[in-house]
């Protein structure tokens, strides 16, 4: 009988199409994706100074979740 359910990773689901592939080459064909974005002139490339704005975004929202006691909770162990 053949599942959908993966049990070496304790998973729900196997790892199918880009998840099952090996991390290099994910990474290799992401590139060709930003590189294609770029030549084609629909990618942002952040200034130091919009990195500099989103980082502390991203630091305000994680101190004010942080200090409501909200934020990732850890997934149960199986």
């Amino acid at each position: 009988m053949s599942t959908d359910k993966s049990k070496s990773d304790g998973g729900k689901y196997s790892k199918r199409g880009f998840a099952s592939m090996d991390k290099n080459k994910q990474r290799e064909i992401a590139s060709k994706g930003g590189k294609a974005a770029h030549e084609k002139g629909s990618a942002h490339r952040f200034t130091s100074e919009e990195a500099s704005r989103a980082g502390q975004k991203g630091g305000a929202a994680h101190g004010k979740n942080a200090a409501a006691g909200e934020g990732r909770q850890a997934r149960p162990q199986k």
